[in-house]
C-alpha cells in the first residue's frame, strides 16, 4: 500500500513538472502566462519577465531577472543584450557596455547587440571593429536595407581606411555569401566603398563568379557609373 501510495506520488510530482515545463515553454510565444511558471522551472518564461519588468519602467526588478535570466541560459547572445539593457537602465553604464560587448562577440545574428558595438566603435573612431560589426548585420537578411544605406558612409566612408580593408578581408574569407554579398553590396554600400571593397577582395584571392559579378556592375551602373567603370576594369582581369 505505501509502495503504491509513493508510486502515484512520484507521478503526480512528474506530471507536475512536466506542465511546469510546458508552460515554460509557451511562455516563449505567450510571455502574458510568464508568471504563471514556477520559478525553479523558469527558462523561457524568464525572459518573460525580465522584459515585462523593463516595460513596467521597473530597473531594479528587471536588473534581478536579467541577471537570473543569464545566469540559467548564458549561452543566447539575446539574452545579454537584454541584461546589457536592464544595467543601463539602473545606471549600471559600464557593466552595459562590457556586457553588450560580449553580446555582439557571442552572437552575429544578435542585431540590437552588433548595431550598439557599432555605434560605440564609431564613437571611439575603430572603424575596423565597426566594419566587423557592419559586416555581421550585413549578412542578415532580416537587416533592412535602409539601416545598412545609413550607416554605410559613416563605417565605410574613408578610401583606402581600415574599415574598407577590413570588410574586403571578411568578403574574401567568407566564400559562402559572395553572391549575396555582390547583389546587396552594389545596391546598399557606398558606391565607391563597394568598387573598392571588390577590388580588394580579388586581390585576396577572393574568388567571385563572374556571372554575379557582371550583374554588380550593371547593378552598380543604376547607381554611379564612375564607380561601375571603375569596378568593370576591374572585373575584367578576372572575367574577360
Amino acid at each position: 500500500m505505501i509502495g503504491r501510495i509513493l508510486w502515484i506520488t512520484a507521478l503526480l510530482g512528474v506530471a507536475g513538472i512536466t506542465t511546469a515545463l510546458q508552460f515554460d515553454r509557451q511562455a516563449d510565444t505567450t510571455p502574458s502566462i510568464a508568471p504563471l511558471v514556477p520559478t525553479p522551472m523558469r527558462g523561457y518564461a524568464q525572459t518573460g519577465i525580465a522584459i515585462a519588468a523593463l516595460e513596467a519602467n521597473n530597473p531594479a526588478a528587471a536588473l534581478a531577472a536579467a541577471e537570473e535570466l543569464v545566469r540559467r541560459r548564458p549561452m543566447p547572445a539575446e539574452h545579454l543584450t537584454l541584461l546589457a539593457t536592464a544595467q543601463a537602465k539602473a545606471g549600471k553604464a559600464e557593466a552595459a557596455g562590457f556586457t553588450v560587448q560580449m553580446a555582439a562577440q557571442r552572437g552575429w545574428r544578435e542585431p540590437v547587440a552588433q548595431e550598439t558595438v557599432l555605434r560605440l566603435a564609431l564613437g571611439a573612431g575603430d572603424k575596423a571593429e565597426a566594419a566587423r560589426r557592419y559586416a555581421a548585420l550585413f549578412r542578415r537578411d532580416a537587416t533592412p536595407d535602409a539601416l545598412l544605406i545609413d550607416l554605410g558612409p559613416q563605417v565605410l566612408g574613408e578610401p583606402k581606411g581600415p574599415a574598407r580593408e577590413t570588410f574586403a578581408g571578411i568578403i574574401a574569407g567568407a566564400t559562402r555569401w559572395h553572391e549575396m554579398f555582390l547583389q546587396r553590396g552594389a545596391r546598399v554600400l557606398p558606391t565607391d566603398a563597394f568598387s573598392e571593397v571588390v577590388a580588394e577582395a580579388m586581390a585576396r584571392n577572393a574568388q567571385f563568379e563572374c556571372d554575379p559579378l557582371k550583374r554588380a556592375v550593371e547593378s552598380l551602373r543604376q547607381r554611379d557609373a564612375a564607380a561601375a567603370q571603375q569596378l568593370a576594369a576591374t572585373v575584367a582581369g578576372q572575367c574577360p
